[in-house]
């Protein structure tokens, strides 16, 4: 683990933000803790990440919010990962952001900001149902739920299923009209259960606007693929 504080960031005055030049130094310390933390699946690996940071960094500049936060908490939100059908996987974002707490402090980045990065990790997470006290937590939330949206969202819903020996869909009614949905069991249930609800969760203008993007290329999906099952889509 990396240990130096790059020396482009030592100094005082960085309690609320820092230089974008300053920020990248950074950003490869924070991939290099992630090279000590195995994936839960497939779903959560390393180019998961990338594009939060990816969508973070879009997101909290159409915003205005802390880069010297968002990014950091982008990088490190996975950096404890629990499998989805662990039992204390809602705990996961809490124990994620102890984690990133230490690393970064042991790193050297600026206290001040430590806090909040620790507190966009906790609540970023779905399960936890933690509730974003900071624009930059918001931001945070929000792309990290983007990408279980669109193209991307639809290929980690299948991966998961897969790793959790999920069917396709339920055999006589596979898009949820007579039941409550089951993700655990049907992989298209997901879709019920978490995915199509997710556009109305979004914190940010810029979060729900992409949302509402990505949820109607969900229900072009969901329509392709009642055609072929031969049956009526639920959404």
């Amino acid at each position: 683990m990396h240990q130096g504080r790059p020396e482009a960031v030592t100094g005082e005055g960085l309690a609320s933000e820092m230089p974008e030049p300053a920020l990248a130094v950074w950003e490869p310390v924070f991939e290099e803790f992630l090279l000590h933390a195995a994936p839960a699946d497939a779903a959560h690996d390393l180019g998961h990440v990338r594009r939060v940071v990816t969508t973070a960094r879009r997101l909290a500049e159409a915003e205005g919010a802390r880069l010297a936060v968002v990014v950091p908490a982008a990088w490190l939100h996975d950096c404890v990962l629990l499998p989805k059908d662990a039992p204390d996987r809602r705990r996961a974002s809490a124990v994620a952001a102890k984690r990133a707490g230490t690393l970064l402090r042991e790193a050297g980045y600026p206290e001040p900001l430590v806090p909040d990065v620790e507190h966009a990790i906790e609540a970023h997470s779905f399960s936890a149902g933690i509730e974003p006290e900071t624009l930059e937590a918001a931001v945070v939330q929000d792309a990290d739920r983007l990408d279980a949206l669109g193209a991307v969202g639809i290929a980690r819903t299948f991966l998961v299923a897969g790793a959790l020996g999920s069917a396709l869909a339920h055999p006589t009614d596979p898009f949820p009209t007579r039941r409550p949905p089951d993700d655990r069991r049907f992989a298209v249930d997901h879709f019920y259960a978490k995915l199509l609800t997710l556009a109305g969760t979004m914190r940010t203008a810029a979060g729900r606007a992409e949302a509402e993007r990505r949820t109607a290329f969900l229900r072009t999906f969901l329509h392709q693929l009642a055609d072929e099952f031969g049956t009526a889509a639920g959404a």
